[in-house]
């Protein structure tokens, strides 16, 4: 399941940026080193982009850069929020995330009622998929566990959750932003969400 890529070339082309422009995004951390792909073709080595990512991630900095400065920009792409913390109960009242899944979260993670950024992101994954019908509580209850036993190996990584299903028999994945995956023909992907991409709309909703 590799991503599309788009070329650096047509990139600056179809987005109007300079090069200029691209690298300094990327020494600010705006735009993930992973994401710069080196390879080989018939005129040399060429960099490459996985395209939707690229393309929604440069959208999103300039609709946003003229009221953030780029060091505020790279908190907000950047997976983790160190310092940032709420309570369950201001989560609920927010609108945040629902009454349901903080109640699941809670079978699982025996957290206190202040909630880290990285606690409140795991929610916020949960109540998301659930909203949106693409899991049930049984398999929302599958990925909290899925996500305690493994988090220590993801600690501060891009990673991505997929959920499959075959035979209706679902299972869920913490998979590296640079890894490739593949399935048979008879696995469907049910849901794939980018703890990037999570955690960018975590953080503009709570501020």
């Amino acid at each position: 399941m590799e991503q599309e890529l788009i070329s650096k070339k047509e990139l600056l082309e179809l987005t109007g940026i300079s090069y200029g422009q691209l690298y300094r995004w990327k020494r600010k951390n705006l735009i993930p080193e992973e994401w710069f792909v080196r390879k080989s073709t018939y005129t040399g080595q060429e960099t490459f982009f996985p395209r939707q990512s690229i393309l929604a991630r440069i959208d999103k900095i300039k609709n946003m850069k003229d009221d953030l400065s780029l060091d505020e920009l790279a908190d907000v792409f950047s997976p983790v929020a160190d310092g940032l913390s709420m309570t369950k109960q201001e989560l609920m009242q927010r609108n945040i995330v629902s009454s349901t899944s903080i109640e699941l979260y809670g079978k699982t993670f025996q957290d206190g009622p202040l909630l880290p950024f990285n606690r409140i992101l795991h929610v916020y994954l949960l109540d998301k998929l659930l909203q949106s019908g693409e899991i049930n509580l049984d398999e929302g209850n599958m990925m909290l566990r899925t996500i305690q036993e493994n988090e220590a190996k993801f600690e501060n990584k891009n990673w991505s959750l997929v959920f499959i299903r075959k035979m209706g028999v679902s299972s869920v994945l913490m998979i590296a932003a640079t890894a490739e995956y593949a399935f048979d023909s008879g696995t469907k992907i049910v849901a794939r969400i980018s703890i990037a991409s999570a955690s960018e709309e975590l953080k503009l909703r709570i501020n």
